[in-house]
């Protein structure tokens, strides 16, 4: 197997523009898109531009990026930013094609940092569904729905002027109970 390691090799060292319409996707290709992902795709796209080029071969077939051509023909764009994959061997091609959607499947994300920066975009009145993160994790208030982990753990959170508090009762009286309680202070509560 040959190692990339030379900068001036990679593809994404040279980057140019190709016809929307002569990139062929790999017919293989065993990531899908769903129609609601591709909206998804298309709005970043039309909020912050095209900003990563999709990897094409030689011969214009789609290695990386099946997502974003699809949300480049949705929006009628005639030419997108691409890489040229050089020397690679059809191997090389059709592994990349797995870990390309694969490698980044394997993160996790830091849910208190999270929670920061979903309750400040939202702060900003930023359009948070342009992050691409499930709705289910927005709720009522996007930065308590973010932070599972935190609940899971009984810690308190402290933000500033804002606390987490997770009290567990012995029984559905008493739970009730503290729950008007707090209620009736202006509080806001949750009951899981």
């Amino acid at each position: 197997m040959t190692t990339h390691l030379d900068p001036a090799n990679w593809p994404g060292a040279k980057v140019e523009r190709r016809k929307t319409s002569a990139l062929v996707p790999y017919a293989r290709n065993p990531r899908t898109h769903t129609p609601e992902q591709v909206s998804q795709i298309a709005a970043s796209i039309r909020e912050w531009g095209w900003t990563m080029p999709v990897l094409i071969d030689e011969a214009g077939m789609l290695i990386a990026g099946h997502g974003r051509v699809l949300a480049a023909q949705k929006l009628r764009l005639p030419e997108v930013p691409v890489m040229i994959a050089v020397g690679w061997s059809e191997a090389q091609k059709r592994a990349y094609v797995i870990a390309d959607n694969q490698l980044t499947l394997a993160s996790s994300w830091d849910k208190e940092l999270l929670a920061v920066e979903l309750r400040e975009l939202k702060e900003a009145n930023f359009d948070l569904g342009l992050t691409g993160l499930p709705k289910s994790m927005f709720g009522d208030d996007e930065a308590e729905a973010a932070m599972p982990s935190l609940i899971e753990q009984d810690e308190r959170v402290v933000d500033e002027d804002r606390f987490l508090l997770l009290v567990l009762c012995g029984d559905e009286q008493t739970q009730g109970a503290l729950f008007e309680s707090m209620k009736a202070e202006g509080r806001k509560v949750k009951v899981a």
